[in-house]
């Protein structure tokens, strides 16, 4: 008695894995998680191209006795803060191509994956130090610190402040899709791993 309950136990924990169900199963097959990957990158690149057009034609000229001009390149928060969509534009393009190749030849997709996962996170710093830092300086813009008597320029260059905070909302979204980004791929590093 006690040999056939082991043949039926040994029986049970050789029987084939049971099928995914659930939220886990949307990204079981390496093909599906490439192709949100894509997408992903693509609506990076998009959105890094977007705050980048709206940031640098961020320029308004007003007259107060004289003529007064303010652009972004007058802050050194702003330049950093265009370098760095730049450079994560530049890299997406790029990520975007390796994940479409990753779909055409699925044998390198574990490299790739470990490698994105690695310079989403990097680029994910480099965005969101960015923003923080063309935040900071568009907040005082626009509230002024009077501690230190600068005085608020966005009631006057009501423009250029609209610009800028589009940009930054745009920079937002686009850390938001490197987090996704760096979800997807350790979801799909998680899944690669035997169980």
């Amino acid at each position: 008695m006690a040999s056939t309950e082991k043949a039926e136990q040994g029986k049970e924990s050789t029987s084939s894995p049971k099928p995914v169900s659930g939220p886990s199963a949307t990204c079981t097959t390496g093909a599906t998680c490439f192709k949100v990957d894509v997408a992903l990158r693509v609506l990076l690149f998009a959105s890094t191209v977007v705050a980048i057009v709206v940031l640098v034609t961020s320029k308004q000229t007003v007259r107060i006795p004289m003529p007064f001009e303010a652009k972004f390149n007058d802050s050194p928060a702003f330049i950093y803060f265009l370098v760095a969509l730049s450079v994560a534009g530049l890299y997406s393009l790029v990520t975007t191509l390796a994940s479409i190749s990753v779909i055409l030849k699925p044998q390198y997709s574990s490299k790739f994956l470990l490698h994105f996962a690695l310079w989403d996170v990097l680029i994910l710093g480099l965005v969101a130090s960015a923003t923080g830092t063309a935040g900071g300086v568009a907040y005082v813009g626009l509230k002024g610190n009077y501690h230190v008597r600068w005085p608020k320029v966005c009631s006057t260059f009501d423009k250029f402040c609209q610009h800028v905070a589009g940009s930054l909302a745009v920079s937002l979204f686009a850390s938001v899709l490197l987090v996704l980004l760096i979800w997807l791929s350790v979801f799909s590093i998680h899944k690669k791993i035997p169980k």
